[in-house]
């Protein structure tokens, strides 16, 4: 299939950052569809799921909107290629020091917070461009290398329990996971929507090759 003609629904629960997302895949020519419907989002070919903000309050909107099933069975039973972005990357984890609900559980992994102590000069959130350093090779990588840099702004990171999980590593402080590959599951600490010319190689392998 054309990746032009592909149904490609942006979740939204109302955790923000839909916009941008939507405009770069604009830019690469596909017309998203935005929506909280689970009618609609069950006849996706592809799955973002987008999120700025907190993660029980993210996890609460998801439930209260009968959501949960439906983002089960598109990535666990249907298997359709899914992109979590920051936040929508934290909450496809098991759980987050920043909350005490439990998050979908599609990954293996816990959301830890950044802590330097008072004597760091590294300041919380990490905000700001920085580079990827790859792990293991993908299709959603294509085009990108250790020089590829993205756009961050986390006061909390990923800790994956399987280093084969582990898609990148970025280093801030120390090297933390800026994305994760499972099969058909993705997800991304960074803002692939705010990186330029690197998100737009990253949304592309996302569209064609899956």
């Amino acid at each position: 299939m054309e990746y032009k003609n592909q149904k490609v629904v942006i979740i939204d629960y109302g955790m923000g950052n839909i916009g941008s997302i939507d405009n770069m895949l604009k830019y690469l020519g596909v017309k998203a569809i935005i929506s909280s419907e689970p009618n609609v989002i069950l006849d996706a070919d592809k799955i973002i799921l987008p999120g700025v903000g907190h993660f029980d309050r993210a996890m609460t909107n998801i439930k209260e909107l009968g959501l949960m099933d439906v983002l089960k069975e598109m990535a666990l039973v249907k298997k359709k290629p899914f992109l979590g972005i920051c936040l929508g990357m934290q909450i496809m984890c098991e759980s987050s020091e920043e909350g005490t609900l439990p998050g979908l559980s599609f990954i293996n992994a816990e959301v830890k917070k950044f802590d330097f102590g008072t004597d760091s000069k590294l300041k919380v959130p990490h905000m700001g461009w920085n580079k990827i350093h790859v792990n293991k090779e993908s299709d959603i990588l294509e085009g990108l290398d250790d020089d590829s840099r993205f756009y961050f702004v986390h006061s909390y990171f990923v800790k994956c329990q399987n280093e084969i999980d582990i898609l990148t590593k970025t280093t801030y402080g120390f090297d933390f996971v800026s994305s994760f590959q499972v099969d058909n599951l993705i997800g991304a600490q960074f803002h692939p929507e705010k990186s330029h010319r690197f998100g737009v190689t990253l949304f592309k392998n996302f569209l064609e090759k899956y």
